[in-house]
């Protein structure tokens, strides 16, 4: 299972049909039912409650010119030594400047209502680096969208449109699932209305190591997740969502057995983050390290024998000496098996009562060190070692006014691209020395074109443990500078 390719974000999807039902659903009364023991369970009721909830999103990513690195022909100047088919920004020999147009990009996904003034929950995979976003009701009304805020490492995404009396699904607890219990699996792939498949929990709280510094606490499924179902909703037979589609594991990118779903238990809290502080606070725990029995077996392989007093919890492989961790005083070697009284079996657990917790947080934490139990109460920190809750900042904390270069600009300081300062007010521009005319190009390494990629760049930079913009670009004279600009007071 270490083969990404195997995991499929289904919100880029091409348009085809694909109707398919791990489970047929038998039609009763419209309202929850409880089956006797090998009695056929009803998933109407779900199904009619959760049907007018999920919606179609239709995803426009238009075209855009990007200035990349190529490589120069080696002999490019043996074949044309006065460059007279070379561009102006040819180097010699190394790499070049070369402007390349990306094409207009079209993707569908699946969302859900969560509030009836048009907030919906989707995958951040979804919604990432959109233009234009139109959400398609189940009533086959047509809204625009915006991106209210979005979370990588959960793969979650706040988008909302301005409608009123939306149709709504209520939020369930997804800690209540139990393994074996039914579910449904609604989306609006293709713009077709919704569709639904059935099956049953899996599994909980599984981690894949699907998206790198992600945070993996899946509920596993057999109700079938085909690309363009991400962001769909999992339903239990109360009616009640309980968990946000996001993949399938294939090895052919259609259903295959596995479907896997972002518990509400965690994107309840993201979406309280986002609107309330712009952005999701998180505290870093500052330790790695792996499922107890995985350690063991890994341990076993090289021929050693382990014995760590359990088989489940999360061994400590390392402790950052500034972190959280440290402050508990664990050390390598340490297991944790509880956090705050409830029990911690593996490392998707632990990560996902870590997230949790908000800066400022107590925690209580328990671990085995030489079999022997230890329970310390700590406050928790957020990536930048404070406990404040870190709001985002706002294009306006640079105290400037910009626009897009013109072409009589790119011709003259040969640039294919940046952002010119009109004006310089108070602000962090000001105290870093960057004056009027001055034009950035790239902040943090990440090419600027337009106010929209500076302000998506200042919010992510303000939130990151060094909050800080490292700025280049060039003057009008054609002297280039770099700055470091820093976001905190």
């Amino acid at each position: 299972m270490s083969n990404l390719s195997k995991y499929v974000m289904g919100g880029a999807c091409a348009i085809a049909l694909t109707l398919s039902s791990a489970t047929a659903i038998k039609v009763f009364a419209a309202q929850p039912q409880v089956a006797e023991a090998g009695q056929p369970v009803d998933l109407t009721y779900a199904a009619e409650k959760a049907i007018p909830a999920v919606v179609h999103i239709k995803y426009v990513q238009n075209s855009k010119t990007k200035t990349i690195d190529v490589q120069d022909d080696p002999f490019g100047d043996f074949f044309d030594p006065f460059g007279f088919f070379g561009s102006p920004e040819q180097g010699q020999g190394g790499t070049r400047k070369q402007r390349v147009q990306t094409p207009k990009r079209e993707a569908t996904g699946s969302g859900v209502i969560i509030s009836s003034d048009g907030y919906i929950v989707t995958n951040n995979h979804v919604v990432e680096g959109a233009d234009e976003l139109t959400v398609t009701l189940n009533d086959n009304r047509e809204f625009s969208a915006r991106i209210i805020g979005t979370d990588k490492q959960t793969d979650l995404a706040l988008i909302k449109v301005d409608a009123k009396n939306l149709p709504t699904l209520p939020i369930g607890n997804s800690d209540n699932l139990k393994v074996g219990e039914w579910v449904i699996a609604v989306g609006n792939p293709y713009n077709l209305n919704s569709t639904v498949t059935a099956g049953i929990v899996s599994a909980k709280a599984r981690g894949l190591g699907a998206t790198p510094n992600g945070i993996e606490s899946f509920i596993q499924t057999d109700a079938a997740i085909n690309p363009g179902n991400s962001g769909g909703a999992l339903v239990n037979t109360k009616g009640e969502l309980v968990g946000i589609n996001a993949m399938l594991y294939s090895q052919t990118g259609s259903y295959s057995g596995y479907g896997f779903a972002i518990p509400t238990s965690i994107m309840t809290k993201v979406v309280d983050d986002i609107k309330k502080y712009g952005s999701v606070q998180r505290v870093m725990l500052g330790v790695s390290g792996n499922d107890v029995i995985n350690y063991i077996n890994s341990q076993k392989d090289n021929g050693k024998d382990v014995d760590l007093g359990t088989n489940e919890g999360v061994y400590i492989a390392s402790v950052d000496p500034d972190g959280n961790g440290a402050e508990a005083g664990l050390q390598k070697g340490d297991v944790i098996t509880q956090l705050d009284g409830k029990k911690i079996e593996k490392m998707s657990e632990l990560q996902a009562a870590i997230n949790a917790k908000r800066p400022g947080d107590k925690a209580t934490i328990t671990y085995l060190r030489n079999k022997k139990p230890i329970t310390k109460t700590i406050v928790l920190k957020n990536a930048q070692g404070t406990t404040k809750v870190i709001e985002q900042a706002d294009i306006d904390v640079l105290g400037g006014q910009f626009r897009p270069i013109t072409e009589a600009q790119k011709k003259q300081l040969n640039i294919s691209y940046g952002l010119e300062v009109l004006k310089v007010n108070n602000g962090a521009l000001k105290d870093a020395g960057i004056n009027r005319g001055f034009i950035i190009q790239k902040v943090n390494d990440e090419n600027v074109n337009s106010i929209d990629e500076l302000q998506k760049l200042v919010k992510s930079a303000s939130t990151s443990k060094e909050p800080v913009l490292y700025i280049s670009g060039i003057y009008p004279s054609g002297k280039k500078a770099y700055f470091a600009v820093p976001l905190s007071e």
